[in-house]
């Protein structure tokens, strides 16, 4: 085949492609899922199982595991028990991350409660105090919003009531699903130490509108306390207008309880 024929040949074949090339030209190729990497961690007030403060290898896990959003509970802020530290602007500092607080009670001198650290630029913050049954501790919720990519997300932080019966949890949960009714139908992220397990009223009145991200995306048990040989699956990472692929239990010394880290997609 001469040098003519052969380009004949190919501007034939370009001519056939052409309606495709332009019907295809014009059409944005589809959107990666952005994703959110959300953790969260009872820290213990910093101290390990080895009776330690030590801040730095939290904040390497939380660094290691990239987290865009991180819940905290036993947060101590100028607390005698940790040489009045605040623990929280330390993890900040440690980590590079935006931080939100939410006071329970005093103790010791100082503010305890629930924390959040975030990548993400922070709309608006709060602390709405749970019903207290039965002569129980001061619990609130963290509430946080948060700028995702443009879209306006809810995040709660909270440590629910450790005592059996479990009132106070479900009374909990209760204020927590109005506060998500309330927020309207944006994207939801809830977590924490909910002091309860899968299949418990708590957890059945929560799932009725948030997602458990480990029943959706979780392998094996997902227990994270103790955390020598755990045996049940308290801390939690609850969703709602986000999609859970992928979520696994951190192994460290640094507390008494595990860390749950989740990837999330937003679709």
């Amino acid at each position: 085949m001469n040098a003519r024929r052969l380009v004949c040949v190919w501007l034939a074949v370009l001519a056939l492609l052409a309606p495709v090339m332009a019907a295809t030209a014009g059409q944005p190729a589809a959107a990666a899922p952005r994703q959110l990497r959300v953790l969260t961690f009872n820290i213990h007030h910093g101290e390990g199982e080895d009776k330690v403060v030590d801040l730095g290898r939290i904040a390497t896990l939380i660094r290691e595991a990239r987290a865009d959003v991180v819940g905290l509970q036993e947060v101590d802020r100028g607390v005698e028990r940790t040489g009045r530290r605040d623990l929280l602007k330390e993890l900040a500092d440690l980590t590079g991350m935006r931080y939100a607080f939410g006071k329970n009670f005093d103790v010791q001198g100082g503010d305890y409660g629930n924390a959040l650290l975030t990548s993400l630029p922070i709309v608006s913050e709060g602390n709405k105090p749970l019903p207290v049954v039965g002569g129980g501790e001061t619990r609130g919720v963290l509430q946080v919003v948060l700028d995702l990519h443009g879209t306006r997300t809810l995040v709660l932080v909270t440590h629910l009531d450790h005592r059996r019966p479990d009132a106070q949890r479900v009374a909990s949960a209760s204020t927590m699903l109005e506060m998500v009714t309330a927020w309207g139908d944006g994207p939801v992220v809830a977590i924490g130490d909910f002091n309860d397990v899968p299949g418990s009223s708590t957890h059945r009145a929560l799932t009725t509108v948030l997602t458990d991200a480990w029943v959706s995306a979780g392998q094996g048990d997902g227990f994270t306390i103790p955390i020598e040989a755990p045996n049940r699956r308290i801390d939690w990472i609850l969703v709602r207008g986000l999609v859970p692929t992928s979520i696994e239990v951190l192994k460290t010394m640094a507390s008494d309880h595990l860390p749950v880290v989740a990837t999330l997609e937003q679709r």
